[in-house]
């Protein structure tokens, strides 16, 4: 009975490790801390590339048109619709469910160093800096 339980308890415990091991991959949809877009992260060469798929407010109220990415200081990426847009570029693994390279913000139109971290199966920290300056926001997954 002792031996049973113990391959069980082993059993179990390897099931509960392939689990886990697969939860902390970065693919799959998140939502933004603020909630306002949904990114798809999925394999891309041998790191990672996330595009915006969802916003809350897809359209621009000023025009009444499909929003673009208006802050772009490149006058023909500028007309370019929010809706795909690629936010990550150059992300490749840099640690256990870690990758580094740059990010995309639309906000203001420029491109900062970046690392994205699988904090758990729900949550992924994505991080960026300039020069000495970080900041950092946590995005949770979006439909399982």
């Amino acid at each position: 009975m002792f031996r049973r339980f113990a391959v069980l308890t082993v059993l179990l415990a390897a099931l509960s490790g392939a689990t886990t091991a697969q939860s902390a991959e970065a693919n799959g949809t998140w939502l933004t801390q603020a909630g306002d877009a949904r990114v798809k992260i999925s394999k891309c060469g041998g790191g990672i590339c996330g595009h915006i798929v969802w916003l809350r407010e897809p359209m621009d109220t000023a025009t009444g048109q499909p929003a673009t990415d208006s802050k772009n200081p490149n006058p023909a990426l500028a007309k370019r619709s929010m809706i795909g847009l690629p936010l990550f570029s150059g992300m490749q693994p840099a640690g256990p469910n870690r990758w580094s390279g740059q990010i995309y913000n639309a906000d203001d139109g420029n491109t900062y160093a970046s690392s994205v971290t699988v904090t758990s199966a729900e949550s992924l920290r994505v991080e960026g800096c300039v020069g000495a300056l970080c900041g950092g926001e946590t995005w949770s997954r979006v439909g399982r």
